[in-house]
């Protein structure tokens, strides 16, 4: 049977004017979408028509939506069964992923309001040799508060190193025997140490190295924030002035920002780096208080009285956004 001109064109008219009837709404919604310009007044010419006659006949609609079920795959797509979001009985140590907790959000950052600021009464402030003399400065700005700051440092330790100290065991007792309300950690001074994972060592520092590091780090977190109760502020590292030294601090810093995800509303990650080396350019100097003074120590590692000073202004600052009394 032979078809003439005409009759193809009204098919093809017919067809176009079916499909515009059907996905008018989602013609308008993509139009809107759109930015402003040439292409954004074209498609919703068609669109707002289109989208008008589609909100007057739901039916084509519908029939629309039936006509794709028809084409759609045998495979049951929809929600329950293996690997559907549903299925929540796989624990993270048979293979499962780990559920995300609300913990997991700074309200701020959903824009919500955070719970009202608490009364501070107790803060600890820890770490390796970094914390020093941070943890003088804060006490010097909290104690005439009628604050107790516990200044608890453990010179020449780390997370990667537990032949001096195991910091998962010192975390717990220093949160049984403190009780913070806050926790201010500053270490990273001495890593970069082998550490085993299980039956197997990792050096420093792949991302195997960075994820057992994270691990640790992430139980101590969990331990400094009490079930919520405690908030902790944990400052990144700045960047030292020997190269080596200075990858060791980069994947420190990384690791550290990988543990604090499951604790975003407890956590406070202070960017020392930001402040004394940005770029990731070390500098022994900055303008402080209008002029340019040293804040490293000649290790080109460790901050000196002022640097100290500054950090301990930026750990205030944070801490005045969680608690009241000072």
């Amino acid at each position: 049977m032979r078809h003439r001109p005409r009759d193809l064109l009204i098919c093809c008219g017919l067809a176009v004017i079916l499909l515009t009837l059907a996905e008018g709404r989602s013609v308008r919604h993509a139009g809107r979408e759109m930015p402003a310009g040439w292409e954004r007044s074209l498609v919703l010419a068609v669109g707002h028509p289109a989208g008008w006659l589609a909100d007057r006949l739901p039916p084509l609609a519908n029939a629309a939506n039936s006509l794709s079920k028809a084409f759609k795959s045998d495979d049951d797509l929809s929600g329950g069964g293996a690997g559907s979001f549903a299925d929540r009985g796989t624990p993270a140590s048979a293979g499962g992923v780990p559920p995300v907790t609300p913990d997991a959000f700074d309200p701020r950052a959903l824009g919500q309001k955070p719970p009202p600021p608490q009364p501070l009464k107790t803060v600890l402030v820890t770490g390796d040799s970094m914390s020093q003399p941070l943890d003088a400065e804060v006490a010097r700005s909290l104690a005439p508060k009628g604050i107790k700051v516990d200044r608890d440092v453990h010179v020449g330790t780390g997370i990667s190193d537990t032949s001096i100290v195991d910091w998962g065991k010192l975390s717990v007792s220093q949160v049984s025997k403190d009780k913070p309300d806050a926790v201010v950690m500053f270490m990273g001074a001495n890593e970069g140490f082998p550490m085993k994972t299980g039956t197997r060592e990792v050096k420093c520092c792949g991302a195997d190295w960075a994820a057992e590091y994270a691990y640790r780090a992430r139980r101590m977190m969990d331990t400094y924030r009490r079930a919520g109760a405690a908030r902790v502020y944990w400052l990144l590292l700045p960047t030292y002035r020997s190269a080596a030294r200075a990858k060791i601090a980069r994947v420190v810093d990384a690791a550290i920002y990988a543990a604090a995800s499951p604790y975003r509303a407890q956590v406070r990650l202070l960017d020392m780096g930001a402040i004394f080396t940005p770029g990731d350019r070390y500098r022994d100097a900055m303008t402080v208080d209008g002029r340019e003074q040293l804040v490293r120590q000649s290790d080109g590692v460790h901050l000196n009285n002022t640097g100290s000073r500054v950090a301990a202004d930026a750990v205030i600052k944070a801490l005045r956004g969680d608690f009241t009394g000072f």
